[in-house]
């Protein structure tokens, strides 16, 4: 087919498609959170790397409220207006820039409490830490924007709007190379405003906090001059790094700040800022600074104040000492205190986000927000077939593919082991064995590979090297593992497992002992393998190790044939065992790329696939090739995906030769011509980072950074669809096998939106209902992940939309009417239960 024919039939079929979200609802890292001013069972969260969320029954159900609206994922910041709570504004990118931080595209504005939303510009500003709205006036806003992490840019500091939105004053700057890092407001004189910026960058090998530019700024006239108070008395000398300010407002001459620096700590000023007092270098305060340094004063007690980290912290005299109060997750970063209630709050970790009406005694749940954060996805070969990854901040999780239950619900979840950070393999004869990656900061180190056995539960730690490497460098390693090091098992032999550090190893005795089977297939520069971190601050958890294997891929046609990429842009093939290695890298990829994924084609074995990335140097263009000749000539394949959407991954579909799947940044896209031309799969999937993909059953299942496990069901009419289909005035594809499984709904019908049901297993859930693009009402659960469609998927192509009736008939084998549907309606209503489904009639393709 050609290329404009091709994505104008495409598009006809995509509108049949929907992607489901399966879970798992257990929360991911939140840094935004908000509280509606005036309805006390109102709240608003946003994801680290999946939209805008909203409660109205106080954190008991969430639902999302930025999907349609937004162009990418990350929130850093949150505001709802005290004047008017119906205006909200949304900060895109996060400021805690971990190794897996997503950007964003500036600043989103509500009027209706998040029904709907506007984007309102500062669109390279890329990570926004705070947004502070006047008290009395929804339209004059500040943003306190971090600007880029991986390279400098001039759109950062402090920018104000006086008419929500519709033009921005950049107030405060200091450099191309410093953002700002906070902002706080004093409700009773909002004139008064005190900013930190923030001097960092970070590299693919180290993150640089601080430096001469990080600095500690006071306005008194609305941010139309600041005054510098970072070197005043009583605050550290020498180099700063990242600073966390508030001030208190029930007293506006005291506020606190904490400071990274070689003599940080927690500082007062009870003067305005002129002079300063430390009050404590409790290092629980202090932790890994760059990540934390939050700090929130109460609203009505000038000696009360809190400061979030690992752990949260209160301080009930004035920030001397403090105790810790308890929440559901670790990893604290954002809080919102009702100014009228004190009492009634809203805080932001890396589990998810959490209500409290009791001053933080007691906190909603985590475990319903399906915002969890993927690294990789596998599947077994179980019936109903199982999903499993590595999420973020969390341990490694099995899904089901469906529940008999009607919903998948968590308690059909369970983990599969620690892992949180890498990628994850399930053997394939035995899915009670799992194998999954790391982080390696604590004992055991150095690249943490774990064996988990679902029959006794027990996880063994099978690291190739344990080895303890705090505060070193990957220079200094034996072996340097990555954060996301791959684990593979050979598909010829399932007692064979493969992990690549910067040599590749294997194992025949499910990792017990390895051996090397590669010499170090990177740059091996030791330039960019230092301790990293500073100038003040170290931090070698193992994530900005560098000069690894980052790709590795046994062929599924040939034993012994191994494809590596490494994160300093290196490809290499060996076709004898990896007795030799041969450097196969295009000559056309920009040096220090990162070879994020190797794919192999199911169909050809001198065909090979790979999808890379410069977003950490500050180039966002998506990187794909494939080669045809095992290496020897590489073609680029980007065509139809925007410049700046780059691509972690790239697969090609088992039962369709040069059928592609591609997932960027933003999304997923198809390829239906071998990577000549791309157009968008996205359908119903909200915008969110596709970390990974994997073809199960015919179903496409998708491991999403920020919003959970989706799978789109039955690929059998993309496999089927040629020119001869779409040249016919209609066509019915041949349905896949479909298997009967028990109803799933059993006592009614779930009416409008936060309706209470009960499943036909018993079980209570939650729904809402929501129009697709076709105007077609459909429900989702709010508390579990969806089952797929029952009985028979049918797919037919019209190639006109039909006048008349279109009826479509199942016959048994001697020609007898089984069941007939009909396009036009029932009038008659089914007081056990819902219509007839009716046949669609629509042009292109129907489902």
């Amino acid at each position: 087919m050609g290329a404009e024919h091709t994505t104008a039939k495409t598009q006809d079929i995509l509108q049949t498609l929907e992607w489901r979200c399966i879970g798992p609802h257990r929360g991911g890292r939140v840094v935004a959170v908000a509280g509606d001013p005036s309805d006390p069972a109102v709240f608003y969260f946003g994801a680290c790397a999946g939209g805008v969320w909203k409660t109205t029954d106080g954190g008991t159900y969430w639902e999302n409220i930025s999907d349609g609206f937004f162009q990418t994922a990350a929130v850093g910041a949150l505001a709802v207006a005290d004047s008017d709570p119906n205006v909200i504004y949304a900060g895109m990118g996060e400021a805690c820039i971990r190794v897996d931080v997503s950007h964003g595209d500036g600043v989103y504005r509500s009027t209706d409490a998040g029904k709907t939303w506007e984007h309102v510009g500062l669109n390279d500003t890329r990570h926004i830490a705070r947004i502070r709205i006047h008290p009395h006036n929804p339209d004059l806003v500040y943003v306190a924007a971090l600007g880029h992490i991986y390279g400098p840019n001039r759109e950062r500091g402090i920018f104000r709007s006086q008419d929500g939105g519709k033009s921005w004053e950049q107030v405060l700057f200091r450099s191309e190379k410093a953002g700002a890092a906070d902002l706080s407001l004093h409700p009773q004189n909002p004139r008064l405003l005190y900013a930190a910026l923030w001097q960092v960058q970070r590299f693919p090998w180290s993150l640089e906090s601080g430096g001469p530019e990080s600095s500690l700024y006071k306005s008194t006239d609305g941010g139309d001059s600041w005054i510098e108070l970072t070197s005043n008395p009583g605050l550290p000398t020498g180099i700063k790094g990242r600073i966390g300010v508030a001030v208190s407002p029930a007293r506006p001459d005291r506020v606190w700040a904490i400071i990274e620096a070689e003599e940080g700590g927690l500082f007062r000023s009870d003067d305005g800022g002129a002079t300063w007092e430390r009050l404590s270098t409790d290092r629980n305060l202090l932790t890994r600074p760059w990540y934390y340094s939050h700090i929130f004063a109460h609203p009505q007690d000038p000696d009360t104040l809190y400061v979030l980290n690992v752990q949260c912290w209160k301080s009930t005299d004035g920030g001397r000492t403090f105790t810790e109060i308890p929440t559901p997750h670790g990893d604290n970063h954002d809080l919102w205190i009702d100014p009228r209630n004190p009492q009634r709050m809203i805080e932001g970790n890396d589990g998810g986000a959490c209500v409290s009406f009791n001053g933080g005694d007691s906190w909603s749940t985590i475990y319903n927000q399906p915002t969890a954060q993927f690294y990789h996805v596998a599947t077994d070969n179980q019936f109903p077939y199982r999903v499993y990854g590595t999420q973020q901040d969390n341990t490694a999780i099995s899904v089901p593919s469906r529940s008999y239950k009607g919903a998948i619900l968590w308690t059909d979840c369970y983990p599969v082991g620690s892992a949180e950070s890498g990628h994850i393999v399930v053997h394939p004869q035995d899915p009670n064995l799992v194998y999954s990656g790391a982080i390696g900061s604590a004992p055991g180190g150095g690249g943490v590979l774990l064996r988990y056995d679902h029959r006794t539960g027990q996880v063994r730690i099978i690291t190739v090297w344990p080895e303890i490497y705090g505060g070193w460098g990957a220079k200094d390693l034996k072996y340097r593992f990555q954060w996301t090091f791959p684990i593979l098992i050979s598909p010829h032999d399932p007692q064979v497992l493969y992990t690549a550090g910067n040599l590749v190893f294997r194992s025949t005795d499910e990792g017990t002992s390895w051996e090397a089977i590669s010499p170090d297939l990177t740059r091996n520069d030791v330039s960019k393998m230092e301790p990293s971190g500073g100038p003040i601050t170290k931090d070698t958890t193992g994530a900005e190790h560098y000069g690894t294997i980052f790709a590795f891929v046994e062929s599924p046609h040939e034993a012994g044939v191994f494809w590596a990429g490494s994160d300093d842009g290196l490809i290499h093939l060996s076709r004898d065992g990896g007795q030799t290695w041969e450097n196969v890298t295009p000559p056309d990829l920009p040096a220090w790329t990162l070879i994020s994924m190797i794919e192999p084609s199911p169909h050809d074995p001198a065909t090979v696939y790979v999808a890379a990335t410069r977003y950490r140097l500050d180039d966002f263009r998506p990187y794909l090739y494939k080669t045809n000749d095992y290496g020897k000539t590489w073609t680029r394949i980007t065509s139809g995906i925007p410049a700046h959407d780059f691509t972690r991954v790239i697969r090609e579909d088992p039962a369709r030769r040069g059928l592609l799947y591609a997932g960027t940044e933003t999304g997923v896209y198809i390829s239906f011509d071998d990577g000549a031309s791309w157009q968008s799969l996205q359908r119903n999937l909200p915008v969110v980072p596709i970390y990974d993909l994997v073809v199960k059953d015919n179903d496409l299942i998708a491991a999403t950074h920020g919003r959970s496990f989706w799978i789109l069901d039955d690929l059998t009419p993309l496999h089927q669809l040629n020119e001869q289909v779409t040249r016919s005035p209609l066509h019915l594809f041949s349905p896949r096998p479909a298997y009967r499984f028990p109803p799933p709904i059993g006592s009614g019908r779930p009416g409008g939106p936060g309706k209470n049901y009960r499943l036909a297993s018993g079980v209570p859930a939650t729904f809402y209902e929501r129009k697709t693009p076709e105007g077609e009402t459909v429900r989702d659960l709010l508390d579990a992940g969806q089952n797929p469609p029952d009985g028979v998927i049918i797919t037919y192509y019209l190639r006109e939309e039909p006048e008349g009736e279109v009826t479509l008939t199942f016959r048994d084998a001697q020609g007898e009417i089984i069941k007939r549907f009909s396009s036009q309606a029932d009038t008659q209503e089914d007081s056990h239960g819902p219509q007839e489904p009716r046949v669609p009639a629509r042009a292109g393709m129907n489902r």
